[in-house]
């Protein structure tokens, strides 16, 4: 049986994959496992012996049905609600933080197309759930009935928080190190939770602000926007003659830029810049930057050359955030634009990464595309490989002898990186190379072998 809880929560074609019954089974479940672990901790909450839970959406049609899921499973297993409407997931986690709440839950599918919807949970102080309280969460949801409903004067009470946007805007402004006055920014907004969010936020720091794709209706989410098309948002930027442009995904968590000359920044150079930054600050903790697997060549060698060390986990923002909280770190993020700040978030903020990047410009004086100068990405090819069985390809001699040989050829000017898929029959095989040439030839090569196992 698959596992009900992904990379990143419970997520699937809504009212279908994520129907309204699970939703409100996983909610009732998950106010069960951490009330139940707050007591063991000896944690009281703000509802003291009541749990309580914080809950967001994006403005996706379908979260509206799923927000009166969730709250009505919350409830029913005893759970007082804060529902704060729609919200950027990193919204929803500082909110869970800054109400001492037990319990948080984002109704996104973050840059998923719109008939997907998500649940993500995050437990008190606004903190993604481990694998091992997710899997207790699944337990109880599968044994149907197992969670407790109270009744009369101990079911859970709802009410709106009507000013939640204003919390979050304002905690923004307070992570801002240095006014955004006299620049120029366009934001697509990809009609998700930045859309009110992210131009308040930024004119408030002093940027002047061109707003795109702000106006959800709740079918428009992602539909060729945001973060994933940045074709819109460059030929925005220079036709605007703005200093730079800013994506977010659909709930927010990710940002990725544009330059004044339209050229894309991405999540590893966006990476380079705040480390270089915090760097100067004596901010960076340990002049360390924890990255994953997929982050380009190009940010070690740079962050080399500026004595800064790397930490690699595997794909994935929980990864990056649990090795942030290992260590005690204070920067670390995903080529995709996941970027994570702990002194400021418990989880990836798009809005607090455009933020900071938009400080660094403002502080220096220096347009975004010198600043993202500072490293040099190496062409990489990606290539999914449909595959019969992935366990058959990590053991196979014939594959690992060939990813040798590929290193061996490359000499140290490029990387070769297999990582099978973790919810399809695919294995992921990923070249950086001198060349584009040279990284789609070594590419295509060990896809071809890839496929061949059985």
């Amino acid at each position: 049986m698959a596992r009900l809880f992904g990379t990143d929560g419970v997520r699937g074609l809504a009212n279908a994959d994520l129907s309204p019954e699970l939703a409100t089974a996983v909610s009732a479940s998950a106010a069960g496992v951490l009330a139940e672990h707050a007591r063991a901790g000896g944690r009281r909450g703000a509802s003291g012996s009541r749990p309580l839970a914080v809950v967001g959406r994006d403005p996706r049609a379908s979260g509206e049905m799923l927000e009166a899921a969730v709250t009505a499973g919350l409830s029913a297993a005893g759970a007082d609600v804060l529902r704060v409407g729609v919200l950027p997931t990193p919204g929803v986690a500082y909110l869970t933080g800054e109400f001492d709440a037990d319990l948080g839950v984002m109704i996104s599918a973050s840059h998923n197309p719109m008939p997907d919807n998500g649940i993500k949970l995050f437990a008190a102080g606004g903190h993604k759930l481990p694998d091992a309280l997710e899997d207790e969460i699944e337990a109880h949801v599968r044994a149907g009935d197992a969670t407790p409903r109270p009744t009369g004067h101990d079911i859970g009470r709802v009410r709106d928080v009507p000013d939640a946007l204003e919390r979050y805007v304002a905690h923004l402004a307070s992570a801002t190190p240095t006014p955004l006055t006299g620049l120029h920014v366009v934001v697509d907004c990809a009609h998700g939770a930045a859309s009110q969010a992210a131009p308040r936020a930024y004119a408030a720091a002093g940027a002047r602000v061109t707003a795109l794709h702000a106006d959800p209706d709740g079918w428009n989410i992602n539909d060729g926007v945001g973060s994933t098309h940045m074709d819109v948002l460059t030929r925005a930027v220079v036709a605007e003659s703005a200093d730079l442009g800013i994506a977010h995904d659909g709930d927010a968590d990710r940002c990725l830029a544009v330059a004044a000359d339209g050229t894309v920044v991405d999540g590893d150079q966006i990476l380079a810049i705040l480390a270089l930054d915090m760097h100067e600050r004596g901010e960076l903790a340990a002049d360390t930057l924890v990255v994953t697997v997929m982050s380009n060549l190009g940010l070690h060698l740079a962050m080399a050359d500026a004595g800064v060390a790397l930490r690699t986990t595997a794909v994935g923002d929980r990864y990056v955030l649990e090795e942030l909280r290992s260590g005690s770190f204070s920067l670390g993020g995903e080529q995709s634009g996941h970027v994570v700040l702990p002194a400021h978030a418990t989880t990836g903020d798009g809005l607090l990464t455009a933020l900071r990047l938009m400080a660094r410009v403002a502080h220096t004086g220096r347009p975004l595309g010198d600043l993202a100068a500072v490293m040099t990405r190496l062409p990489q090819v990606l290539v999914n490989v449909p595959v019969a069985d992935k366990a058959a390809v990590g053991a196979s001699t014939e594959v690992a002898d060939a990813v040798a040989a590929a290193e061996a050829e490359l000499a140290g000017r490029g990387r070769v990186l297999l990582r099978p898929s973790g919810t399809e029959q695919l294995v992921r095989v990923m070249v950086e190379a001198p060349t584009q040439v040279v990284a789609g030839q070594v590419a295509d090569r060990l896809a071809g072998l890839v496929s061949s196992v059985r």
